[in-house]
């Protein structure tokens, strides 16, 4: 069982930085190898990860002294959910080492996520999923989240469009 004690925040340093470049991009190439359109390996460098650190949360599941897996924590989506009343935390790049992660580290990130924007005092946990990406769509409502409407037309920080599924979660 993962418990709260393996995760920490990231940390604005060249070993946790490298850490999460590692794991987006090893994220990306298995979603390659299985025909996944979605993540590209060198889509997110360590700037937009010093980024993440400086406006928000990123936090580092650990295991033996290694990185396993990561996820971002955002306090507001505007690109994805529009500007919104602060009842959300939106969770963005989960993502696990395919090879070292211990089974169930998704599901036990997104429940770390969910306790944390719970303890801030807000009620929902929101994601957004490509829209033509159905497996991913299916784990999220495994997990108990809920499609709740499509943005067919989020811009990435690049200036490429695409459609996402908008998904949430009652935390109360």
């Amino acid at each position: 069982m993962i418990t709260d004690s393996a995760f920490r925040l990231a940390e604005d340093t060249e070993a946790d930085l490298t850490a999460l470049v590692g794991l987006h991009d090893g994220a990306a190439r298995w979603m390659v190898r299985g025909g996944i359109d979605q993540w590209k390996p060198g889509d997110k460098d360590a700037e937009h990860f010093r980024r993440r650190i400086g406006a928000g949360e990123v936090w580092l599941l650990e295991q033996g002294g290694r990185a396993a897996g990561g996820y971002e924590l955002w306090w507001e989506d505007e690109p994805a959910w529009g500007v919104q009343p602060p009842v959300a935390g939106y969770v963005h790049r989960l993502m696990t080492d395919r090879a070292d992660a211990p089974a169930g580290s998704g599901r036990a990130m997104l429940a770390h996520a969910e306790r944390r924007i719970a303890a801030s005092g807000r009620e929902l946990a929101r994601l957004d999923s490509l829209s033509r990406n159905p497996r991913l769509r299916t784990y999220y409502e495994a997990a108990g989240y809920r499609v709740v409407g499509e943005q067919p037309v989020k811009v990435a920080a690049d200036g490429s469009r695409y459609g996402v599924l908008l998904l949430e979660k009652s935390l109360v």
